[in-house]
């Protein structure tokens, strides 16, 4: 794998009755409900919608033992209704849940963040060697019955981690950081190898896409290290809806995916399961289909750090983010344009370059071009210029955001230069502005945090997300948070300023930060008070 030759990272492989996920299979696409798993006959109806959506694999969550008891029901319902989705138990902090799910369902996914270890309580605790090893002893013996009914039901497991979700016993060691959730994985995968378990895929996500990408490159390594080459899930959780989503989405996914890295995939929206399908399909055919593409030359050498950082930013651009967008009528003088597969040139020092490419892995020619500028010794700003001949504003966020997202987040570009002739400039500059928040290179708007929804979600998630964007969208910079329940609650909301969770049938509490600062409101009155919230720590203005 390298960033400028597109091919598939190779990977073990993986079986949920019937679907094989890594090795030399198609990248799965796949959902999750968002009913009740006590209510068969609704769980039933939207699996049967997102299978006939084109999803692979089914997710439901599962509290508890009736949950996963239930999960016989409905897949032996969907058998007699003629849909052979494999389905998957989603289990946090209930190993008992665990151990009923391997028996009833074709895969299981635990968290090894709270497989084992009590709700994460973000206290800074200490650890000695002893006590530490002790955990990982505890682990085992929870963890190695669970594999065992596995492997008399031939039932896959996913280990998912999930950015804010890690121990206290991770986080006295590492932090919340992407070396802390790998090493979360990497725990649990000795011991499932000490226990010749492989039927094994992996998740890493969070709600930031530069810290999604950073920790499941990490996890490569690691595996590699170790001889592992187990196949990865990957997802932008908590992505949001409408264009956020679709963005954040294609910018995290489409890096890793552009690298050849995942062998299943879900786009986390905050709307109804089966939309997320048709998205994570565009995404998926965008990119597989550079496989075998033209030979782009590999550079000789790569420059340390990013290329941006060798280019002086000339007078007179907006330099409070290193990426500006710009929307560029005529080429000024003085600026040079180059298409990537020529030679590259060098120019006088703070001469802007536009660069374009029309090979079908662009991103991966414009990489190429730009390293072996550098390695000339061009000190030279690049604006990347991507157009595209697309009709409808979704095709436009997925390929822009798979192509500019991986290219910013590797370090090439000092502004971008998005052209879609067919849409209104008013969607193109919103993408291109939202490719580069994805990419935390600029913030122009408010951020937004949301889950997909699931069964434990406790309110109207869709509707609610309305509202206080509705009440808060003017708040440029500010990352809210709103999140259906405690698991989804303060830890996987880690990067927020605010938080709007779930805390009961009809009840929220209010987060600043991961400190709980207003608890079991009512919900018809949640909006009002966390806008007071936000009034209460100097973070609110009047919208204009």
């Amino acid at each position: 794998m390298t960033r400028y030759n597109y091919s598939r990272r190779e990977s073990s492989e993986a079986c949920a009755r019937g679907v094989r996920i890594g090795g030399s299979n198609p990248v799965r696409l796949q959902s999750m409900t968002n009913t009740s798993t006590l209510d068969t006959a609704g769980s039933v109806d939207q699996a049967i919608r997102i299978a006939e959506a084109g999803g692979e694999i089914v997710r439901l969550t599962t509290q508890g033992s009736r949950e996963a008891a239930n999960m016989a029901d409905i897949k032996k319902s969907l058998i007699e209704r003629g849909c052979g989705v494999p389905i998957v138990a989603d289990v946090h902090f209930n190993p008992n849940a665990a151990f009923t799910a391997a028996a009833t369902c074709d895969k299981v996914r635990i968290n090894p963040g709270n497989f084992v270890d009590a709700a994460r309580t973000f206290r800074k605790l200490e650890f000695t060697d002893e006590e530490y090893a002790a955990e990982i002893d505890k682990i085992r013996k929870t963890l190695v019955p669970f594999l065992d009914i596995c492997k008399e039901h031939s039932t896959c497991v996913r280990l998912g981690v999930n950015h804010g979700s890690l121990s206290d016993r991770i986080m006295s060691r590492y932090g919340d950081t992407p070396a802390g959730m790998v090493e979360s994985v990497m725990e649990f995968l000795r011991i499932c190898r000490e226990e010749n378990f492989d039927n094994i895929v992996i998740s890493i996500k969070a709600s930031n896409p530069t810290v999604m990408v950073a920790t499941v490159r990490l996890l490569c390594e690691a595996m590699e290290r170790e001889g592992m080459r187990f196949p990865l899930h990957l997802g932008v959780t908590e992505a949001g809806d409408g264009e956020d989503g679709r963005i954040k989405s294609a910018v995290g996914i489409g890096t890793l995916m552009s690298e050849g890295i995942g062998d299943t995939i879900r786009v986390s929206l905050s709307e109804p399961p089966e939309d997320e399908i048709p998205v994570a399909r565009k995404l998926r055919d965008y990119i597989v289909a550079r496989e075998g593409h033209p030979h782009i030359v590999e550079p000789a050498t790569v420059a340390e750090g990013n290329a941006r950082d060798y280019a002086d930013i000339p007078s007179g651009w907006k330099v409070k983010y290193p990426v500006v967008g710009l929307d560029i009528k005529e080429i000024p003088a003085g600026w040079h344009v180059v298409d990537a597969s020529d030679e590259p040139e060098v120019f006088a020092d703070g001469e802007p370059v536009v660069i374009s490419s029309r090979h079908i892995n662009a991103p991966g020619e414009i990489a190429s071009y730009i390293d072996r500028h550098v390695a000339a010794g061009g000190r030279n700003p690049f604006i990347l210029h991507m157009a595209y001949d697309v009709k409808d504003a979704e095709d436009l966020q997925v390929r822009a955001g798979v192509d500019l997202g991986s290219m910013l987040l590797n370090g090439y570009g000092n502004g971008l230069w998005l052209e879609a002739p067919a849409l209104d400039s008013k969607t193109v500059e919103a993408t291109a502005l939202g490719i580069l928040q994805a990419a935390r290179l600029r913030m122009s708007k408010t951020e937004f945090i949301s889950c997909p929804s699931c069964g434990r979600t406790l309110f109207d998630l869709q509707e609610t997300l309305r509202e206080v964007k509705a009440a808060t969208s003017h708040l440029k910079g500010l990352k809210i948070g709103v999140m259906g329940c405690i698991v989804n609650g303060p830890g996987e909301m880690a990067d927020a300023d605010y938080g709007y969770v779930g805390a009961g049938p009809g009840r929220i509490s209010l987060y600043k930060s991961k400190e709980l600062v207003k608890k079991n409101l009512p919900r018809e009155n949640a909006v009002e008070e966390l806008i007071a919230l936000i009034k209460e720590n100097g973070d609110w203005r009047d919208p204009e």
